[in-house]
């Protein structure tokens, strides 16, 4: 197959965790060709979409990881898969970006995750469709209904809507500290919708990334556990990544929404879940592959690559 990924810079790849990597060394492993392009490489041009896409070889080599042939114009239609794995933030580029994809969608590319269905779930508003996994949630700019939350559930999370790697995330404890300045930095004095979440104390185990692949949940997650007094365990907010195995909550979450979230386009969805809570549910570029594949052996790249080629070669 001729797989496309449409993703952020080849030199910020870190090929040593880099889940896109890890995808385009198993589809290279099996013989697919890999191209690449950026969002910014893409055009609609008299109806057609197309991009300015170069060919990629992996070198298996640490430090130059890769040679490419030059870049040339080409219809996405032309690849068998287009992968995207842009990551956030989810701004109005991003969203143009969803729109010519979906063009090309139509005139016959097969684009993973469905650049639609990425565009109508918000990874932290998605989990409104499913509340009976969460933890109580609201999701305002109204300062006056944020305070009452906080009164009522005294231990608080409140966090932007279109943040990743856990920007912009406060914990208010119930001496509401700070609450005031928090709600009207957070909302733009009103201006921007945020959400506020009931604080699970189960946060201290880990943030659980539930990696769900086709429909079918990966039989291991990585507890991502905060670290010197944080509150966030996402890794990129210094979180450590331990690897262990799918609980039962976790698969009975996971299988709940798997089928339906697969159903609507989306073959990879990374669900959060703290301890019984879903958080959130990711679809724009889910990670953790490599460090569940190094901590257990399992292969995940190789399950979506699995995914990828039932769904293009049947």
């Amino acid at each position: 197959m001729k797989i496309a990924f449409l993703a952020d810079p080849l030199s910020g790849f870190k090929i040593y965790k880099d889940s896109t990597f890890a995808m385009m060394r198993e589809a290279a492993r099996r013989g697919h060709a890999l191209y690449f392009f950026e969002q910014r490489d893409m055009v609609l041009e008299e109806g057609i979409v197309s991009a300015r896409v170069m060919q990629i070889h992996l070198t298996g080599e640490p430090d130059v990881w890769y040679t490419a042939d030059a870049a040339v114009d080409v219809k996405l239609s032309e690849f068998d898969a287009i992968i995207e794995r842009k990551d956030p933030p989810f701004d109005m580029e991003y969203v143009y970006g969803t729109y010519l994809l979906e063009l090309a969608v139509r005139q016959g590319a097969c684009v993973i995750n469905s650049p639609s269905a990425i565009r109508d779930h918000n990874e932290k508003l998605a989990i409104g469709q499913f509340s009976q996994y969460t933890s109580p949630t609201m999701v305002t700019s109204d300062e006056a209904r944020l305070r009452a939350f906080h009164a009522k559930h005294g231990d608080v999370i409140f966090k932007p809507l279109d943040g990743m790697g856990g920007a912009g995330i406060f914990r208010v404890k119930s001496d509401a500290l700070n609450l005031g300045s928090i709600i009207e930095t957070l909302t733009a004095n009103g201006r921007h919708t945020i959400m506020a979440q009931k604080f699970i104390p189960a946060i201290d185990k880990g943030d659980k990334r539930v990696l769900v692949i086709g429909g079918k949940p990966v039989p291991f997650v990585l507890a991502r556990i905060p670290q010197n007094g944080e509150v966030r365990g996402n890794l990129a907010a210094g979180g450590i990544g331990v690897a262990q195995p799918i609980s039962e909550r976790d698969r009975e979450i996971a299988e709940a929404l798997g089928p339906l979230l697969a159903e609507r386009g989306l073959l990879l969805v990374g669900l959060d879940v703290i301890g019984e809570n879903l958080t959130e549910v990711n679809v724009t570029s889910p990670t953790c592959f490599q460090e569940i594949f190094d901590q257990t052996g399992f292969d995940v790249a190789a399950m979506f690559i699995d995914a990828v080629e039932q769904k293009v070669l049947g």
